[in-house]
């Protein structure tokens, strides 16, 4: 018997192993076995089974087959379905597969050290002898029976007892001591109540009918205003789903928002549900993900990494906020978690559910031409109903933060005691100093546009000057270092100074900031937003982690400060990012019986864009944004992916990438019409220069990414780079900055 092993290096091929005769029956594809690699043992997945070991191995032909040293674990990490997909997804992205495996596997399930927590438990035997106790020993015997037992160090503290005395209740027979596995539960510290389905409207029940219909295969968009209900939606096809005997995957797009989804989905399933995130710690994401793989958690809830788990019998894969950009992983394997839950749906039978009050046009053109099915979910649910949105022209304003018609809005607010939530997507004090006396501006210099070095952002907090590329940072100077001036001043907003500024408008008010800043140690997301859903701020000011899928009832007013900053950005994606943001900001307001009410804050108040978002009119934008993407052939009406350049000499980067654009244009036109390829020039990143490295890019466009993989497979086996370069390729790109 052979086996055909994926080692754990991105070699991007298999190697064939003989199986020694004891393990032969043992033997099963997706478990992780370890094998002689060179002079070391590695670890690898078994991808494939020869039984009959007539299978020819790769290499030479004094290739010698050695035998693979043991199973680390009997009971498979992937199931035939997952390494079906992950197949899938190295080929499209063009990534070796260990690579992919690598992404569908938690990093603390891989570690050789991992394993459950074993405590010490504690339970009154069931039918003890009668032995002589001390008064002591009665009374702790008795609380233990009362309690039913427990961990012992738990009963320590409560009892206030010691581990030797409950050991000599052990010893006297009275109860059993003996080593168990406790989860490290997530969710552990969090009061969780139950509650019962809600009653649902008219175009809530099409739209669970829709995904329902087992006749329908395809994926569906489930397309409702901001406050339409999505969520109860979703956890009514998930009971469905259980009552089948059925998992399910939720998938959100930040980790600010699953502590609230979370809450929803467990309040509902209970212990049926698991969480998994980058923000647990390596033991909790041990537990939950073998809780998932044995079948004793059947629903998961996670961000894009959530699209791999592990759940047996599949039947239900959810993406919410499907439109969101963090889908979308920026290293190798480049993939969008959205893709990959259609495809892992059409791989194991499930059926797969987009949500978004603002879709991706990739998604609206899909349901618009039949790809996918489409349900409309066009009013709140509930009392709600959408607000009323202001643009508000801050051409005038100078370097006020925020307008009259705002603070007017947030004073009303504070006297009827409602929330307000503020918007501005750039975190830190502000966006850069810069020397009054000479101009000049003080840059990270790591980093660097084609025109300009990068400006360090200044955060009052911990008064530095950080770089939001590198991350580096500087203690604030007192003196200008160009000129020695003491003259520095700050210009540009962020959300510490808005926070401050805010503070200085309305003294009596309480202010929460969420940001990258504020939310940097574990359960912080859960604390802020469970503040203020308790009612101890009045006023939350954040970043776009507060921009979508909250749900706060007393939220009545939503500001936001600077709407036209994505707007300026150099990506064809720019107009529908912005109305997809301030789409998705309007509707925290107003989501329940009381009215609600956003100002945006803008230079252009006649922008389309901003109209369209102002007026919810997500058809009306869509259908005229589609119409310049098929004039100027972008996507959804072709395949657009990025070559990646990076080398720490500016040099190394611009020939390379200018050779490998003339290359791929002499490619491109060998074929002959049979297919397209659009080159574009080799040119530096809007961030030409990060943490050191130079950037550059080629973008390629193309009628399907088979043309393009071919391409970028063609040029790498033609021309190999030097090892002072780094090429990557970003299928399906999203961003081109």
């Amino acid at each position: 018997m052979l086996v055909r092993v994926a080692i754990d290096l991105a070699l991007d091929r298999f190697f064939t192993y003989g199986v020694p005769e004891e393990l032969e029956k043992k033997l099963a594809v997706g478990q992780l076995l370890s094998v002689p690699f060179g002079h070391r043992e590695a670890r690898g997945f078994a991808m494939e089974i020869d039984r009959d070991g007539t299978a020819e191995p790769e290499g030479t032909a004094d290739y010698k087959i050695r035998p693979i040293g043991g199973i680390a674990d009997e009971t498979p990490f992937f199931s035939h379905n997952l390494l079906r997909l992950v197949r899938s997804v190295a080929a499209y992205t063009a990534s070796p597969v260990e690579s992919v495996l690598k992404t569908a596997l938690p990093a603390a399930v891989l570690k050789k050290n991992a394993k459950p927590q074993e405590l010490l438990f504690v339970e009154p035997a069931l039918s003890p002898e009668p032995v002589k106790l001390t008064k002591r020993q009665e009374w702790l015997y008795a609380q233990i029976a009362r309690l039913g037992g427990g961990w012992m160090s738990q009963l320590c503290r409560e009892l206030k007892t010691t581990p030797a005395s409950l050991k000599q209740l052990g010893a006297l027979g009275l109860v059993k001591v003996a080593v168990r596995a406790k989860r490290r539960d997530p969710l552990g510290n969090r009061r969780i109540l139950p509650t019962r389905p809600l009653p649902l409207n008219d175009e809530q029940r099409m739209a669970l009918e829709t995904i329902s219909l087992p006749s329908d295969p395809r994926p569906v968009l489930l397309f409702g205003v901001t406050g339409s209900g999505k969520t109860e939606v979703y956890l009514q096809a998930i009971a469905r789903e259980l009552e089948a005997c059925r998992g399910a995957i939720v998938m959100v797009p930040e980790i600010a928002l699953t502590p609230q989804t979370v809450q929803r989905f467990a309040s509902r399933f209970g212990d049926r549900v698991a969480v998994l995130h980058s923000a647990l710690s390596d033991g909790e994401r041990y537990d939950e993900w073998h809780r998932i793989r044995s079948g004793e958690a059947q629903v998961v809830v996670g961000p894009r990494s959530a699209v791999w788990a592990p759940v047996r019998n599949l039947g239900l894969i959810v993406v919410d906020e499907e439109h969101e950009s963090s889908y979308k992983q920026d290293e190798t394997p480049r993939y969008h978690a959205r893709d990959v839950a259609v495809l892992r749906g059409a791989v194991e039978g499930a059926r797969v559910v987009l949500g978004s009050a603002t879709p991706s046009l990739e998604s609206w053109r899909n349901a618009r031409t039949g790809k996918y099915a489409l349900a409309t979910m066009t009013k709140r649910a509930g009392a709600g109903t959408l607000p009323t949105v202001h643009l508000v022209d801050v051409s005038q304003l100078g370097g006020a933060i925020f307008s009259r018609e705002l603070l007017d809005a947030i004073s009303l607010r504070l006297k009827r005691h409602e929330q307000t939530i503020l918007f501005l997507n750039r975190r830190g004090y502000s966006r850069q100093v810069v020397c009054e006396a000479c101009g000049h501006v003080i840059e990270c210099p790591d980093c660097s546009t084609p025109d300009r070095g990068l400006p360090y952002t200044y955060h009052r907090a911990d008064s530095c000057l950080r770089c939001h590329v590198c991350g580096g940072w500087i203690p604030l100077p007192e003196k200008c270092p160009e000129c020695g001036a003491a003259r520095l001043t700050y210009q540009g907003i962020g959300t510490q100074r808005a926070e401050a500024a805010l503070k200085t408008c309305f003294q009596e008010a309480h202010v929460l900031r969420m940001d990258a800043d504020s939310t940097s140690r574990k359960n912080s997301h859960d604390d802020i937003l469970g503040a203020f859903r308790r009612g101890e701020a009045d006023v939350l000011i954040g970043t776009q982690m507060i921009a979508k899928g909250l749900d706060f009832p007393n939220v009545t007013l939503v500001g936001v400060l600077n709407a036209d900053s994505s707007l300026s950005m150099p990506d064809f994606r720019a107009a529908e990012r912005t109305f997809q943001l301030l789409a998705q900001v309007s509707g925290r307001a107003g989501r329940a019986e009381l009215p609600g009410e956003v100002f945006i804050q803008t230079r252009n108040p006649d922008d389309g864009v901003l109209k369209a978002a102002a007026g919810a009119d997500y058809v009306g934008f869509a259908a005229h944004e589609l119409e310049e993407r098929k004039l100027a052939d972008y996507p959804p009406y072709c395949k657009l992916s990025v070559l990646n350049f990076k080398s720490k000499d500016l040099k190394t980067v611009g020939d390379w990438s200018c050779m490998y654009a003339a290359s791929l244009r002499n490619y491109a036109a060998r074929l002959q019409g049979k297919a397209r390829l659009l080159v574009s020039e080799a040119m530096p990143s809007a961030v030409e220069k990060a943490d050191g490295w130079y950037r550059w890019q080629i973008v390629l466009r193309a009628s399907s990414n088979a043309v393009i993989t071919g391409a970028w497979r063609w040029i790498v086996a033609a021309r190999p780079a030097p090892s002072s370069l780094r090429v990557s390729l970003d299928i399906d790109a999203l961003n081109l900055v």
